[in-house]
């Protein structure tokens, strides 16, 4: 008998170890393709009365042919189900505070965060605001959201995150739909964090200094500021900074005249701001009935096309981005914390029972309390101490809307008469449209519901036990900001000063900074032959006008320090740039990373860590201070630093020692793109590096930045992960296509040849020619057969 020797040993290890590994490689692809979206062939869905064909295309976009607009709202359910189900679920239990069923204790505070924002409620009173037909279609569409659903379990081929995390999709309901509508207007409508923030800085800093901070500071409301004075709430350590929603979710757009364009037609441009992450917010479709033909995109679990194109007309939005959220300061009753003073009396405020229900833990105990002006906001445990004053927030998007009307109402309109009609029923969150049609027409309007105060504008809390204070209704519809057919030739937004000083109403006094405006202004008007390609090239611009307006001074104040030639190489670095934020530059490193540093040298080291995150408009609060400085006025936070060339020359070595620290100390080899990388993170990829490699796609350097027309703002870590979460250009003269980038591709599927298949087309400004006419599209079919 033969002897086993150890190489044969080690050679029959190897051999099992591999086969072990092939079977667990085969055994997952399995596991993971056994969920991959049906795009060809034939299904039968049973909730369809006719036949619906679906042909994706090159890019994964769907395009729906039915013969009724029920089948075609129940086959748009159905496939956005296929591609996005995991999105779609996660997406209405974090709006509905219901995270913590499925993931555990990490996400308490986030459910109690979105149960207090009172987002699911809100959506279930919203129901009752819509019409008949509005109903029907939700009903429509969750019958086909929920075929998917049932035939997925049926079959055992939900998609791989329900196993990964151990559970099965609830069935949907209209008001999944309507919870998700009402989270973007939470993350599109927010300023109570900035009340919050200034009734903070009247209790810690004073006044005078305190005054700073504002942008506009109420002068003429002296009630106001001294009932922040004397009913301090607690603010530091009471709110989840973390949650709020990025500050500069914004946007671009503009349209342009037939005068102005080489085709004679109206050409429009948009690029909504949002975050930036797999799979993409926006989902891509195009529905055709005998009743309509539209193309854009969506909010995955919600019908129609809010943003897009049909045969007649062509719309896009920005944020306007109004004080829609209000602070009151309510006085609970010593001896009945749940009922609070309003005119003399005590009044008993709403009690929501609000338990979390927590995978593998106890259920939490919540509730929460709502006064006649919206929910307690701040801290309800007074189980120790007596109750103090405390805040309530009163907000558009809490009362009951019907968005949806207006999609349905956009989407078959023929006119801007048409559309501006459908506007009537979009009222949160509040957003600038632009709008081109073939006939020609170009229009503008800042659409809405606005506040009108009793008294002040909303940059501070209010009394909330006084009729005296309060909402006494809205800027009338038809007194909002419009514009329609200018003789400038376009119109164009980015979140900037919509309004003039003739303008009778408050909007707000916290516009985005002004320079992605500037810059679209400054292209369109200097050129009276544009083309779609123009208007493409305008989104990837990298112009940073930001430093055109700062940069000199900063670069006086700098060399008016730096005394033994210390920094010469950064400083001519500097002078040299061509202020244009590419990749390859150095320059754009340097002046990013010190506009951060000033803010922090200045604002910082004053204030609790939450509060600092807390503080909204940091970069507009620094600007102000800035030019301030620079035109001889005396600043109470830069005199405390030193001045102001004390305070920048602080900032530039902070930044030189971190640029230095993370890249080296050779300035010729520093790098905007060794920083500033793109990036789609998926939410399964925080859980683990592994997760990360598998499910994110790899980081791209790029061009750009926050206040650049090609819009990418990146985190500490330099990760961009806010930008043009969709980009569209369309010309209304031949709106049988349009032209999109929707990163990082269409399908939520990891195996999917869709899943990150336009990263680098964002990067590059590769856009997709997306048609309307059935004999135009080409792709893969599948067959939805009716019951």
């Amino acid at each position: 008998m033969r002897k086993f020797t150890w190489k044969k040993w080690l050679l029959a290890t190897i051999v099992f170890l591999a086969v072990v590994a092939i079977t667990l490689f085969i055994g997952f692809t399995w596991f993971m393709n056994k969920s991959k979206p049906v795009i060809d062939g034939e299904l039968a869905v049973n909730v369809l009365e006719q036949d619906v064909s679906v042909t994706r295309d090159d890019k994964g976009v769907p395009h729906i042919f039915a013969q009724t607009d029920a089948d075609l709202y129940r086959a748009q359910g159905y496939v956005q189900a296929q591609d996005r189900l995991f999105q779609m679920d996660l997406a209405r239990r974090q709006a509905s505070g219901r995270l913590s069923e499925i993931i555990g204790e990490a996400t308490i505070n986030s459910d109690k965060h979105f149960r207090t924002f009172s987002l699911r409620d809100a959506a279930e009173k919203s129901l009752s605001a819509y019409d008949p037909e509005s109903k029907q279609v939700l009903e429509w569409f969750a019958e086909g959201v929920n075929a998917f659903i049932a035939e997925a379990k049926e079959k055992n081929t939900l998609s791989y995150e329900f196993a990964l995390l151990g559970y099965e999709p609830e069935d949907w309901s209209v008001e999944d739909s309507l919870t998700i509508g009402k989270y973007m207007a939470y993350d599109l409508g927010g300023n109570w964090n900035a009340l919050a923030f200034r009734h903070w800085a009247l209790q810690n800093f004073g006044e005078d200094k305190a005054k700073e901070l504002f942008m506009k500071y109420p002068e003429n409301a002296s009630s106001i500021i001294e009932a922040n004075k004397e009913n301090p709430v607690a603010v530091a350590g009471q709110f989840q900074a973390d949650l709020l929603p990025n500050e500069f979710n914004g946007s671009n757009n503009w349209v342009v005249s037939g005068e102005k364009t080489a085709s004679g037609t109206p050409i429009l441009a948009d690029d909504p701001h949002l975050g930036l992450s797999t799979p993409s917010i926006w989902y891509q479709m195009h529905l055709n009935s005998p009743e309509q033909n539209v193309s854009g995109v969506i909010f995955a679990g919600i019908p129609g096309i809010i943003l897009g194109h049909n045969d007649d007309i062509a719309w896009g939005v920005t944020n306007v981005g109004p004080d829609v959220q209000d602070l009151y300061i309510e006085i609970p009753n010593p001896d009945n914390p749940t009922q609070y003073r309003y005119d003399d009396k005590w009044e008993q405020a709403e009690v929501r029972d609000e338990s979390i229900k927590v995978k593998d833990g106890d259920t939490v105990d919540f509730e929460v309390v709502v006064t006649r002006h919206g929910p307690i906001m701040t801290n309800l445990a007074f189980k120790d101490t007596k109750p103090t004053a405390q805040f309530a927030m009163q907000w558009t998007a809490l009362q009951p809307t019907a968005e949806l009307s207006a999609i349905l109402g956009f989407n078959k309109a023929k006119s801007w008469n048409e559309f501006e009609k459908a506007l009537e029923d979009f009222k949160a969150p509040a957003q600038n449209f632009v709008f081109a049609s073939k006939d020609g027409t170009i229009a503008y309007k800042a659409n809405g519901q606005i506040p009108i105060r009793k008294q002040g504008d909303g940059q501070l809390p209010v009394p909330g036990d006084s009729s005296d204070y309060g909402w006494e209704g809205f800027i009338p519809w038809d007194e909002l900001p419009t514009i329609i057919n200018p003789k400038e030739g376009f119109i164009a937004t980015a979140n900037n000063e919509v309004i003039g000083e003739e303008y009778p109403y408050h909007i707000t006094d916290f516009w985005a900074q002004p320079y992605r405006f500037e810059r679209i202004k400054e292209v369109l008007a200097a050129n009276d032959s544009l083309t779609v390609e123009d208007m493409m090239e305008l989104q990837m611009d990298q112009q940073n006008l930001y430093a055109r307006e700062f940069l000199p001074n900063l670069l006086a104040s700098i060399k008016s320090k730096d005394h033994d030639g210390k920094y010469a190489e950064i400083i001519k670095l500097l002078e040299e740039w061509d202020m244009i934020d590419a990749k390859e530059s150095g320059a754009p490193l340097v002046f990013h990373t010190l506009m951060v540093k000033l803010q922090e040298v200045l604002f910082k080291d004053q204030m609790p860590e939450d509060m600092y995150k807390l503080m909204s408009g940091k970069f507009n609060i620094t600007d102000q201070l800035l030019r301030s400085a620079y035109a001889g006025d005396k600043s109470i936070w830069m005199e405390e630093q030193g001045g102001v060339d004390t305070t920048v020359y602080k900032a530039f070595e902070l930044t030189v020692a971190q640029l230095e620290d993370q890249f080296g100390q050779n300035v010729s080899k520093w790098q905007w793109g060794d920083f500033h990388q793109l990036t789609f993170d998926h939410t399964l990829g925080s859980a683990s590096p592994i997760l990360a490699a598998y499910f994110n796609a790899k980081k791209v350097p790029i061009g750009g930045s926050k206040v650049t027309v090609q819009a990418a703002d990146n985190d500490a870590a330099g990760n961009v992960d806010h930008g043009a979460s969709w980009r569209f250009v369309v010309d209304a003269g031949d709106l049988s296509s349009a032209y999109h980038i929707v990163g990082p591709g269409q399908s939520g599927h990891v195996k999917s040849n869709w899943y990150q298949d336009q990263v680098i087309d964002w990067a590059n400004g590769v856009y997709h020619q997306t048609f309307v006419r059935k004999e135009d599209i080409k792709g893969k079919t599948l067959l939805l057969k009716a019951k």
